[in-house]
């Protein structure tokens, strides 16, 4: 029988993957052929949606809330009406049905900015619809994003993209664009061959009974030296330059490793500055808002384990070491035992959080994903000390790993789903989200995390979606595919070793199908493609051979085939075959360490009847490190029968939209969600209440939410907390009072100044504070930092709290916009149980609080923020 894997979306056979039309053929072990072509611009729906943008940011309209026009016309171009700013404008024509945007159109859009203009000349500011004052001095442009290109909804982003900026020709308050819509140009194509055109003879060499995975093996392997630039460092990727800290420890993790150690090494090593590792710039201005960049650990350990080089281990410890030590100071939160940062590989914040976290919200998240990584850094860091014979870091460590896999466990476990939650999130009061984070529940699996029937569970209840399993679910409404309504290769990889470990033959074989599909069809590794319906092209960025996803093609031969577990001291095969992928396989020239193994595996089933090295028994299926030379193994396994599994197969589905509220008199109100039912009241992170009324009375303190409930019961994005307490529990200290008020000419603090502080400005900042009743105390900081955009780049601001002269906590400062420096918000929180009378509170810089700049560390601060919530 040749068929592998079938289902309503594809099937995959030996030599032949069909989706619907389309359908690629493994003409041998070297050649492959595809007539796939992204359905994306045959069939472009005439209603654009879109909204403008001050600064490039999502500021407008409300969440869900768009403009809507209807793109109809046979000459080739098309006028907007005058759409004011903030005006929600709704075409009144339908489109009939079978009428599709018409290719090469010129669309021109006509927005009225007068009386925002207006408001910058009379009281030198604008305030849009949630509150946020933009000022005159900080206003760069207006933008308009929306949901068909050129246009894009990456508000990251859309500063950058000055072609989708609107200009004032005339100077009358009416800007204009015109955009190329359906550009004929802009057809999305790949390849429809592909023949092996590299020698990748000095790399393992595989070969089975079935020809598709044979051929795809070489795609990998060949697209893999294409991303070894000259300097003997990973490109990310053939659209991504350049080595990042995440994408090539992933990569080296699941088979770099073994395939490039040395690049491996050089690459891990460019991620390196002070003998710490590196967080790629990201949200906020980077590390600590994200916090992932400590997966180069156990990237870091892959490689020793594989080459078993000393001197890369004693170099690796130091560098693990020093950058825990940080993020003990920064990141972990010694309340829930779990660290604090944003999602592991997820850093577009819209794409994985709600719109009204910013970055500071982010920071103070606590992700499974993400905590996964430091559970396995700490982990891997005693073990190290355990080789280099220190026993007391040893212990530290392993005590650390401990405390963050009982958080885990504690905190982010759902009984009722079988499954993890997403993350803690929130301010004064930190809920579960229950979205399933794909990448999370995996590394859970691996790293055991999970005890053996968690494992089980994770793998057969965590939702799989008809193209593979989607790295959260559900969706988040609104926001176009990339890590929200995508699947991820190289998370897919993960899934499937995770799949494996679990004993779940289902899992394991929809899961490498679902690896094979996309780069059959699309004759190379993508980065990423659309959950819905499997397109590479309906994506936000995309990129080809792409080293992490090729890096996971590559180790389902060695990882979930072979099973080949490499350890500290020896290499271990618990290889994994479901029946339908029964047969005779090799895998040649496999180097491990001093060693090259021929490989030989025959059969099905995970229980090895028989096992020999060079005619000889192989006890325990295990290599020893210390071998030499060329030598033979022959597995021949027990055809047992393994366990199917079950798999929680579910429709593409998007939760509703997060409610925006408000409050007066007490009384919380929002507008009615589409397609939410009734609404959840949360009350200081406890449900409290359901109902199906906008409102809803706060005869209580403390902090509220509210979630919105579909039929079928899935529930919104908690929305933005309210913080309710009366003005006598609130404390505001002018910290220009405080300290030497700044003389910079930046607008919008609330009392009389507001101070600098910097790398050689109030280095530290000592506040005297009466108290007067003993209890538990919120603090946070109105600041402002101008020093780059708020989803990139490096000079997150930050600052070590202490209480009467003992450490008390960590406070961050994230960018809010390029420039903008009249812009403030607030920082995290710090929680603090303070008695009745007077106590010092300080603000200083510290050793470890270096950020990824080094330079730039610096943040204005308005007030301090005390408000008593018990």
């Amino acid at each position: 029988m040749d068929e592998i894997y079938q289902s309503d979306f594809y099937s995959l056979s030996k030599n032949k993957v069909i989706q619907g039309a389309f359908e690629a053929l493994a003409l041998s072990a070297t050649s492959v052929s595809s007539n796939y072509q992204s359905p994306v611009n045959k069939e472009i729906s005439p209603a654009i949606s879109f909204k403008f943008s001050l600064n490039g940011k999502d500021n407008e309209l409300p969440i869900g809330k768009n403009h809507l026009v209807n793109i109809i016309t046979d000459n080739g171009s098309f006028e907007s009406p005058v759409i004011k700013f903030g005006q929600q404008y709704t075409d009144p024509q339908t489109p009939a049905k079978g009428v599709f945007l018409q290719p090469d159109t010129r669309f021109t859009i006509r927005l009225d900015l007068k009386h925002v203009m207006d408001e910058f000349e009379r009281t030198g500011f604008f305030t849009t619809y949630n509150g946020t004052k933009i000022y005159k001095t900080d206003f760069k442009g207006v933008f308009v994003a929306g949901n068909t290109s050129p246009l894009i909804w990456d508000f990251d982003n859309l500063g950058n993209h000055r072609e989708l900026e609107l200009h004032d020709q005339d100077g009358d308050g009416i800007y204009t664009i015109t955009l190329e819509m359906n550009k004929a140009q802009a057809q999305k194509t790949t390849a429809s061959s592909w023949h092996l055109s590299k020698d990748i003879s000095a790399f393992p060499q595989y070969t089975s009974e079935i020809p598709m995975m044979d051929a795809l093996y070489n795609l990998g392997l060949e697209e893999m030296e294409n991303a070894i630039e000259p300097d003997s460092t990973f490109r990310t990727g053939k659209e991504w330059a350049g080595v990042w800290t995440r994408d090539i420890s992933y990569s080296i993790i699941l088979s770099m490793a073994t395939l490039q150690p040395k690049v491996a090494e050089y690459s891990l090593m460019r991620k390196v500055k002070n003998e710490r590792v590196i967080q790629d710039t990201g949200s906020g201005g980077s590390w600590p808002v994200s916090s992932d960049r400590m997966i180069w650990a156990v990237a870091a350990w892959e490689v020793y384990k594989t080459t078993g080089d000393e001197d890369w281990l004693a170099k690796a410890y130091r560098i693990i070491r020093n950058s825990v030590e940080d993020d003990l100071k920064n990141v972990y939160d010694s309340k829930t035992g779990l660290v604090r940062g944003e999602s592991s590989f997820l850093d577009w914040r819209d794409q994985t959080y709600p719109k009204w976290m910013q970055s500071a919200d982010i920071y103070s998240s606590e992700n499974l994903g993400t905590n996964a990584v430091h559970y396995q850094v700490n982990k891997v860091l005693s073990q190290m000390a355990v080789l280099l014979k220190d026993q007391q870091a040893a212990d530290k460590y392993a005590a650390l790993a401990e405390q963050i896999k009982k958080g885990i466990n504690t905190h982010l476990w759902m009984p009722e789903k079988g499954y993890y939650g997403q993350y803690l999130y929130g301010r004064q009061f930190p809920v579960l989200s229950p979205r399933s984070e794909a990448l999370g529940e995996a590394l859970t699996v691996l790293f055991d995390i999970a005890d053996a029937e968690r494992q089980k569970s994770v793998v057969a209840r965590t939702p799989v979606t008809g193209f593979g399993i989607p790295c959260i679910y559900p969706q988040i409404p609104d926001i176009p595919p990339y890590h929200n309504d995508a699947v991820w290769p190289f998370v897919q990889s993960y899934w499937s070793i995770a799949a494996a470990k679990a004993g779940n033959a289902e899992a394991v074989v929809q899961s490498l199908s679902a690896i094979y599909r996309p780069a059959a069809l699309f004759l190379t590794n993508k980065e990423n493609f659309v959950s819905s319906n499997g397109d590479f092209a309906g994506t936000q960025v995309n990129s080809s051979n792409m080293l992490w996803s090729l890096s996971g093609n590559l180790s389902m031969i060695y990882k979930v085939l072979f099973g080949i577990d490499i350890r500290e001291s020896s290499l271990v095969f618990k290889p994994f075959v479901p029946e339908i992928l029964k047969g005779e396989r090799t895998l040649k020239n496999f180097k491990y360490r001093n060693a090259i193994l021929d490989i030989s595996l025959s059969g099905h089933g995970n229980r090895i009847q028989s096992i020999k090295m060079d005619g000889n028994d192989l006890p325990a299926a295990t290599v020893p490190a210390d071998l030499s030379g060329l030598h033979k193994i022959e597995i021949i396994l027990a055809n047992n029968q393994l366990v199917k599994g079950n798999i929680a197969n579910v429709a593409d589905a998007f939760s509703p939209a997060a409610p925006l509220l408000k409050i007066r008199d007490q009384l919380i109100t929002w507008e009615k969600v589409e397609g939410a039912s009734t609404y959840t009241i949360i009350h200081n992170g406890k449900e409290v209440a359901k109902t199906e009324e906008l409102s809803y009375k706060a005869l209580q303190n403390g902090e509220y939410q509210v979630i919105a409930v579909d039929s079928s019961g899935t529930g919104s994005f908690a929305s933005e907390p309210l913080s309710v307490y009366p003005e006598q529990k609130i404390n505001h200290i002018d910290l220009s009072l405080v300290t030497d008020k700044s003389e910079l000419p930046y607008q919008g603090y609330s009392g009389k100044g507001f101070i600098e502080i910097s790398k050689t400005k109030n280095q530290r900042v000592t506040i005297m504070v009466n108290v007067p009743e003993s209890g538990t105390y919120a603090l946070d900081f109105r600041y402002a930092n101008g020093n780059g955009p708020t989803n990139t780049d490096n000079k997150c601001a930050i600052r070590t709290l202490s209480l009467d002269g003992a450490f008390a906590g960590t406070f961050v400062f994230p960018q809010r916009g390029k420039d903008e420096w009249s812009d403030w918000g607030h920082s995290n929180l710090v929680q603090l149980e303070l008695s009745h009378g007077s106590h010092e509170l300080s603000l200083s810089l510290e050793d470890w609080n270096e950020n990824m700049n080094g330079e730039i560390n610096q943040a204005m601060l308005d007030e301090l923020r005390i408000i008593r919530i018990r």
